[in-house]
C-alpha cells in the first residue's frame, strides 16, 4: 500500500477511495443504444436514507424532464456481502442488471476482471475531478467509473461528557484510551469509545500507525503482513480498546452499527466519517458533539486513515449506453455532490464542488487535517474481494476481544488466509 499525501487537497480535490465483492462471466456489448425506456440504476442502502433519496429524486427528475420517454428505476441495495452475489448476478445476467451502478472503488480491480462494468475513458473528459483520483478508478489506463464521493474517517466525541469530565480532546493514543477509560469509569451507561469487532476500516488506522499492513507489495504480488510485530502492535492497540465497549456488546459491530451506537448517545467516542454526519445529527448526539483527527501513538500526530469512496459505473452489457453515461454524469457531477455533500456529508471529488463546501463547512477541517497528513488503502488486486468477503481481518479481531486467541494467534491465523486469497 502507498500513503497518499493531500496537502493540496482542497485546491486540487486530490483523493483515492475504496469499498469490495466478486468474479463472474464477463458481459458482451450489447451492441445498441436505446434512448427511451427505464434506466435500471442501483445505489447503495444508507443507514440514514432518506436525504440520499431526496437528493437522487431531484437528479431523476431534472433528467427525466429533458430526455422525453424515459423513466429511472432506482433500487437501493444492501452493502453488506449479498452485494458480492448481486452483482455477480448481474454480470453474467445483463436482462437482471441495472445500467448504472454505485460500487466502491476497492471494487474496481475485482470489477473489472470480472468485465462487468464499461470503459468510460472517452466518456468523462474534460472535467474538475484530478488525475490522482481518477487514477484510482483506472486499471490498464482505462477509466471504468466516476468518482462520486470519498470518504475519510476521525474522531468524533461527545462534547457534553468531555465537559463535564474535564477531558480534553484526545491528541495521543494514550489519551484516547484514557479518556475512552475515565468515561467508562464514571457514566458506566456509555461506552467509552464504541469500536466494533466487524469494524475493519476502524482497526486498520492503528496498524498503519504502528508502521504495519494488511499485505505487502514485492516483485508485483502481495504478501500477508498482518502478523508483523509492528501490525501486531497496532491490532492491539485497537483491540485494547474493547476494555471500554465489551466484546459482548461491540464484538459484532460493523462501522454502520459503530455509527448507530455513537448517534444514540449511547458512547463518548467513535470512529467516524465524514459521510457519519447525517446519522449523528439525526440522532440524541446532535448538538453535543465535535470531531479531530484520530491521533497517533506519537503526540500531536494523525493517524494514517483510509480513504474510502464510491464510484458510479456503467455495466458493460447495457442497452441505454448513451442515457446511462448522460445520468452518471449528472449525477457524479458537481451540482448533485454538492447536494449530496449538503445531504450526506459525502466529500466530493470534483474540486469545484470541494472548494466550495469547504469554505463554507467548519466540520470539514478535522477530516481535511487527516487527509493531509496522509492516508492509506487496500490492496488495489482483485484478490482483495477475498480477504473481505471471508472476513478475515473481523475473524482476527473478534477472535482477540473474546479471548479465543491471543493476538500472536490471531495476526497468524489471518496472515495465512491472507496468502491463500493472493495466491501465496
Amino acid at each position: 500500500m502507498k500513503i497518499v499525501r493531500w496537502a493540496a487537497l482542497v485546491a486540487a480535490g486530490a483523493l483515492l477511495a475504496a469499498c469490495a465483492p466478486p468474479s463472474a462471466a464477463p458481459q458482451k456489448d450489447a451492441g445498441v443504444d436505446e434512448k427511451t425506456g427505464a434506466l435500471r440504476v442501483w445505489l447503495f442502502q444508507e443507514p440514514n436514507q432518506p436525504p440520499k433519496e431526496k437528493v437522487v429524486k431531484e437528479a431523476v427528475d431534472e433528467f427525466t424532464a429533458a430526455h422525453k420517454g424515459v423513466t429511472v428505476e432506482i433500487t437501493y441495495i444492501p452493502t453488506n456481502n449479498t452485494r458480492h452475489e448481486k452483482f455477480k448476478g448481474a454480470f453474467s445476467d445483463p436482462a437482471s442488471a441495472p445500467d448504472v451502478a454505485e460500487y466502491g472503488n476497492t471494487d474496481v480491480a475485482d470489477y473489472v476482471a470480472a468485465g462487468g462494468f464499461a470503459d468510460l475513458t472517452k466518456d468523462v473528459t474534460g472535467g474538475d475531478i484530478s488525475k490522482d483520483l481518477l487514477g484510482s478508478a483506472t486499471i490498464d489506463g482505462k477509466l471504468y467509473g466516476l468518482p462520486w464521493y470519498v470518504g475519510l474517517r476521525a474522531l468524533y466525541y461527545r462534547t457534553d461528557v468531555f465537559t463535564e469530565l474535564n477531558i480534553a480532546p484526545p491528541t495521543s493514543y494514550a489519551e484516547l484510551a484514557a479518556a475512552a477509560t475515565r468515561i467508562r469509569a464514571a457514566k458506566p451507561e456509555l461506552y467509552g469509545i464504541a469500536v466494533g469487532g466487524e469494524y475493519t476500516f476502524g482497526a486498520l488506522p492503528f496498524v498503519w500507525d504502528a508502521g504495519g499492513d494488511v499485505a505487502a507489495k514485492k516483485d508485483g504480488k502481495y504478501t500477508g503482513a498482518i502478523s508483523s510485530p509492528e501490525s501486531r502492535a497496532g491490532v492491539k492497540a485497537y483491540t485494547d480498546l474493547f476494555a471500554t465497549c465489551p466484546a459482548q456488546a461491540c464484538a459484532g459491530l460493523t462501522g454502520g452499527k459503530t455509527a448507530e451506537l455513537f448517534a444514540t448517545g449511547k458512547a463518548g467516542m467513535a470512529i467516524l466519517g465524514n459521510f457519519n454526519k447525517g446519522a449523528v445529527e439525526a440522532g440524541a448526539a446532535k448538538g453535543k458533539y465535535a470531531v479531530v483527527p484520530l491521533p497517533g501513538a506519537k503526540p500531536g500526530s494523525v493517524a494514517p486513515a483510509f480513504a474510502g469512496g464510491n464510484n458510479l459505473g456503467v455495466l458493460k452489457g447495457t442497452k441505454k449506453r448513451s442515457l446511462a453515461v448522460e445520468f452518471t454524469k449528472l449525477l457524479g457531477g458537481q451540482k448533485y455532490q454538492t447536494k449530496m455533500y449538503e445531504a450526506m456529508g459525502n466529500l466530493p471529488t470534483s474540486s469545484a464542488a470541494l472548494a466550495d463546501v469547504a469554505g463554507k463547512d467548519a466540520f470539514l477541517k478535522p477530516f481535511l487535517a487527516t487527509a493531509s497528513a496522509g492516508t492509506r488503502f487496500v490492496p488495489l488486486d482483485p484478490a482483495w474481494v477475498k480477504v473481505d468477503s471471508q472476513k478475515v481481518i473481523p475473524t482476527m479481531l473478534q477472535k482477540i476481544v473474546t479471548g479465543q486467541a491471543s493476538v500472536d494467534k490471531a495476526t497468524e491465523e489471518a496472515n495465512t488466509a491472507i496468502n491463500g486469497a493472493f495466491g501465496r
